[in-house]
């Protein structure tokens, strides 16, 4: 497969206009902490399916055409992709059948199964492998990538314009990272528009190897341990996306799960916010200090989480965790842009939020700016952005 290029800010618009009867323009709004940065929460976890996913899979499954649609349609994904999936298919009255990990949440499984998908279950590494592959050889249907297809990126790419059109002076957005649909979708539309802002991918320690990978320069296989952050993580760098990343990123941040935990708790508490922990990660690096000054936009982008989970994360009992020790978190390029690192402190069991801080307070990071990168030729922007 070729090296996947920025999607242009011309695909992205054209998915907003694709997705408008599938997908809900969201809210974004401001998290609830009286000290510490000023962070804005884009809330995708209210979208129909509970995630952001029913953006790029709208868009991909409208883009197919009903010819080959007629085949049927079918995806991998731990339980988002697959409600994304099979709630476009069901609109559009076709089959859909999804290939999950074995480590899927019983509560994306059972939303998979009412919105008419057919699950097939199989261990991690061959799902994994089916994503590698872009596909299964013994399904005969259309394939919908949930990462590196241009048209899903394209449709993830419509949270920027809603996000610039909203709080046009953000000066960084935080984008949690599974295999870099979302973060690249997302930076794609903000280089063409407003090169300046700075994009971060958001990792969780026990699955990072987009901030493995950037610092050594290559993409890096690592040690992946399954946690109850299930919506996030792998053991690569999907190849094809690696100079996608590297083109439009700057850098990924690192946060431990006790820290995830924390701001699960935060959003619940102060804001109301259900999120999943992919979705909180973002927030957890943003209260760790990771993403410098200015205004923060960090991206919900699911909010489906078992309840038996959130009520343990919310009583302050640690899902999942090894101890608490400091993980130094990362944000490097291939473009020479800015680094970051960071060390974030883990919040003790049951122990419950201070008023004016969400999760225990991150060390003193130093931070180290590069030359600066090359910036984009501005593009026209949306109206109101």
């Amino acid at each position: 497969m070729e090296p996947l290029q920025p999607i242009p800010i011309q695909a992205i618009l054209a998915a907003r206009e694709r997705i408008a009867g599938a997908a809900i323009r969201t809210p974004l709004v401001r998290l609830n902490v009286l000290d510490g940065p000023e962070i804005y929460l884009k809330l995708e976890n209210l979208q129909p399916i509970g995630s952001f996913k029913i953006r790029g899979a709208g868009n991909a499954l409208a883009a197919m055409g009903r010819e080959r649609l007629e085949r049927g349609v079918y995806t991998a994904s731990a339980g988002n992709m697959a409600q994304g999936v099979a709630w476009c298919a069901r609109l559009l009255g076709v089959r859909c059948r999804v290939i999950v990990p074995e480590t899927a949440p019983e509560t994306k499984l059972a939303a998979i199964q009412r919105l008419g998908g057919e699950i097939i279950k199989v261990s991690f590494d061959e799902w994994w492998q089916v994503m590698v592959n872009h596909g299964h050889p013994d399904i005969d249907a259309e394939f919908v990538h949930p990462v590196s297809d241009p048209e899903v990126m394209a449709g993830n790419g419509t949270v920027a314009i809603e996000i610039l059109e909203d709080l046009p002076d953000v000066a960084t957005v935080l984008v949690p990272y599974g295999g870099g649909g979302l973060s690249c979708g997302i930076a794609s539309a903000i280089r063409a528009v407003k090169p300046e802002i700075r994009v971060f991918a958001c990792e969780v320690a026990t699955a990072a190897p987009l901030a493995a990978s950037l610092q050594a320069g290559t993409p890096t296989t690592i040690d992946y341990t399954p946690s109850w952050v299930d919506g996030i993580g792998s053991k690569s760098v999907l190849a094809e996306m690696w100079p996608l990343v590297n083109a439009v990123l700057d850098g990924a941040l690192v946060v431990p799960l006790e820290a995830v935990a924390g701001a699960v708790r935060v959003l619940a508490e102060r804001n109301r916010v259900v999120a999943e922990g992919a979705g909180a990660t973002a927030v957890a690096a943003a209260l760790a200090g990771l993403a410098g000054e200015g205004k923060i936009v960090c991206v919900i982008s699911g909010g489906n989480i078992d309840a038996a989970k959130l009520g343990h994360i919310l009583l302050g009992e640690m899902l999942g965790t090894h101890p608490p020790e400091p993980v130094k978190a990362k944000a490097q390029s291939g473009r020479g842009r800015r680094t970051a690192a960071a060390r974030a402190a883990a919040a003790p069991a049951n122990a419950q939020p201070e008023p004016e801080a969400s999760v225990a307070p991150a060390a003193e990071v130093p931070t180290t700016a590069k030359a600066p990168r090359k910036r984009a030729t501005r593009a026209k922007a949306p109206a109101g952005a």
